[in-house]
């Protein structure tokens, strides 16, 4: 009689779940690689000049499948949007938050700011400048939110402004909104410039007057450059 061995099943494995998984992926890789080609579309043509065929047809994708990943052109538009955002925060944003409050903060912003338009992050320099001068005057969802990410900016220097009056180191009578208003001023004519003549000139004069500002408001000069 020969003796029966009774072998314990191996764990199961579920082609369903790894099919699903493997499908998830592959949609999340081709948004990415969508939203990448769109942000650099939009920053030089607008919003406007994106569509799903488009985009299908530049990456060799199926115009099917780019649909089933944004559904129709608006979304489409807000999904490039908040794209361009995150690039925004992580080139922009999050390393001068970092840095501990004051004018030195301050300044340290408006000299990324200043690289991210002149070193063409976007190929269009500044994606939000562009896209808001589009929608500016187009109610409905794109434009609420480009009107958001603008009050957000305009929070955010606002921000770092009292962060540095609070730590003593902005006059006490600053005004804070009017040295909002004019150091994003500064930042963006130079962006609108630059493009417009080929020109990299207004950087330097965006530099020179955003420090020149800084040092009129500052309780200490020496916390700044000097040129």
């Amino acid at each position: 009689m020969t003796e029966s061995t009774n072998h314990a099943p191996g764990p199961a494995v579920d082609t369903a779940v790894d099919s699903t998984d493997g499908r998830v992926q592959k949609g999340n890789e081709t948004r990415r690689l969508v939203l990448a080609r769109a942000v650099s579309i939009a920053s030089v043509e607008g919003l406007g000049g994106l569509s799903l065929g488009r985009l299908a047809g530049e990456l060799s994708l199926s115009k099917s499948g780019v649909f089933a990943l944004f559904g129709s052109k608006e979304e489409l538009q807000l999904a490039t949007v908040r794209a361009a955002q995150r690039i925004y925060r992580d080139t922009v944003v999050e390393p001068v938050r970092r840095l501990p409050p004051g004018v030195g903060q301050l300044w340290e912003l408006a000299l990324r700011w200043l690289e991210y338009s002149r070193g063409r992050t976007f190929a269009g320099g500044c994606f939000f400048y562009a896209v808001g001068a589009e929608f500016d005057a187009q109610p409905g969802r794109v434009r609420d939110v480009l009107a958001e990410s603008s009050r957000r900016w305009h929070r955010l220097v606002l921000e770092l402004l009292e962060a540095a009056k609070s730590a003593g180191q902005l006059r006490a009578d600053a005004d804070l909104e009017q040295l909002a208003f004019e150091l994003i001023s500064f930042l963006e004519y130079a962006n609108a410039m630059s493009l417009l003549h080929e020109d990299e000139a207004p950087y330097a004069r965006a530099r020179r007057a955003v420090l020149l500002l800084l040092r009129s408001e500052s309780v200490d000069e020496s916390l700044l450059p000097t040129s």
